[in-house]
């Protein structure tokens, strides 16, 4: 495709994906194109000292994410086999996990095939600043067509860097820690840091700690700030 073609492509994506509707048909086509059967739109977060990962759109059964859990996901979407825009991908076969680098036990390769994730690719999204990944998956593997593959990643970076604020909206609905959360409520309802404290049997330095950490995932200059958001949000 010309470099004039491309911008145009993408150029028209972009003004398709105005809602997180729009993003699930917008995978769910690309799905079906490459034949995968399942895909999964990963953002890391960085929450205080571990990653987390946030499910922004998926067509998987919630009992699978339940099953799996947000620890192996992560790993998934950052693992070895991970490849950015242009490097041919290698999948993740269950049958052959356990010789696949470590990146799944024998225990979760099985329950991955189980689920319907026979083979699964782990693709990098180059948007921006944000740290996106797409996971396909196929029940059966050799399905997915690599190469189509690789030009589903890139119409993926072209798609996405034209919704940064969609995208990061999505990945940030809930960015807090239980007691994140409890910290800025008890300060939304007017009680001092040392009040805080009290109440949740932590010591005055951890509060403050908690609320910085809250501060910092929103992008707030203050306590004020990130309170504001976080009551906007529904999160408080």
């Amino acid at each position: 495709m010309s470099s004039p073609a491309a911008r145009l492509q993408s150029d028209t994506l972009g003004s398709r994906l105005t809602s997180r509707g729009d993003l699930t048909s917008f995978f769910m086509q690309l799905t079906a194109e490459i034949g995968a059967d399942s895909y999964m739109l990963v953002a890391i977060v960085h929450d205080q000292d571990r990653n987390d990962a946030r499910i922004v759109s998926s067509n998987w059964i919630f009992d699978a994410i339940e099953l799996i859990g947000k620890r192996l996901i992560a790993g998934l979407a950052q693992g070895a086999l991970t490849v950015a825009p242009g490097i041919r991908p290698q999948p993740l076969v269950a049958s052959q996990a356990p010789e696949a680098d470590g990146l799944v036990t024998g225990e979760e390769a099985r329950l991955l095939d189980v689920l319907g994730h026979a083979e699964i690719y782990s693709l990098r999204l180059n948007v921006g600043r944000q740290r996106l990944f797409a996971l396909f998956s196929a029940a059966t593997a050799g399905s997915i067509d690599q190469p189509a593959l690789m030009r589903a990643q890139l119409k993926c970076c072209y798609a996405l860097s034209h919704i940064p604020q969609l995208i990061a909206a999505a990945a940030m609905q809930d960015p807090l820690s239980d007691r994140e959360r409890e910290c800025l409520f008890w300060v939304s309802e007017g009680k001092t840091t040392d009040e805080v404290a009290v109440i949740l049997g932590v010591s005055s330095n951890t509060v403050n700690s908690y609320i910085t950490h809250a501060i910092q995932k929103f992008a707030a200059s203050n306590r004020a700030m990130a309170i504001a958001t976080a009551i906007r949000s529904g999160i408080i």
